[in-house]
């Protein structure tokens, strides 16, 4: 019996031609309020400077940044330095005009999603691009809340409703698909 490889992906593993990152409210104020922050910053930071390499259109939100201040410096600093970061108060990011002309303009179908909080802004958010027909996958292990209770309630609300849950790791290997794209080595220095 021979087994055939199909070169066909599955529906449900990401394509980078039609990807995009989506990092939510990742600001300084939850640092102290989120026990993993620093991790999940480090982690979405990681993410950033693999999508760098990627080419894969990166958004950004912050809600309410005058009181909850911006974007976690390690995020920051590694996003490129044109990234425009989208300032909303609606706990969707899909609320604001602003933030849905960048999605657009980024042709993806599949969003990659990280940030804060499971169970308000990053689960809004989700539902609004699942009703629009985009197929998100959630960094699992870059999405958290106050409470380890509302982050699981989040997550698992998120992923009854269609969202696919992903990791870093997964996530970008995924978009690598083989070992001997061009970024392969510089994103596995990322990873180690």
């Amino acid at each position: 019996m021979t087994v055939t490889f199909h070169s066909m992906a599955h529906k449900n593993t990401l394509q980078l031609q039609s990807s995009a990152l989506c990092i939510i409210d990742m600001q300084e104020a939850f640092r102290s309020n989120i026990a993993e922050f620093t991790n999940l910053s480090l982690s979405i930071a990681l993410m950033c400077e693999a999508a760098k390499l990627l080419h894969l259109p990166t958004l950004v939100t912050e809600q309410y940044p005058k009181g909850l201040g911006h974007t976690a410096a390690e995020i920051k600093a590694a996003l490129l330095p044109e990234t425009v970061i989208v300032e909303k108060t609606t706990f969707s990011s899909c609320g604001v005009q602003p933030f849905r002309e960048q999605l657009e303009s980024t042709k993806a179908r599949q969003i990659i999603v990280c940030g804060i909080e499971a169970h308000i802004c990053v689960n809004q958010t989700v539902h609004d691009l699942l009703a629009d027909n985009y197929q998100v996958h959630l960094l699992v292990d870059c999405i958290g809340s106050r409470s380890a209770d509302n982050r699981k309630a989040g997550l698992a609300k998120m992923q009854m409703s269609g969202a696919i849950p992903s990791s870093v790791e997964l996530c970008l290997f995924e978009l690598l698909r083989d070992a001997k794209h061009e970024q392969f080595k510089g994103v596995q220095r990322l990873v180690r």
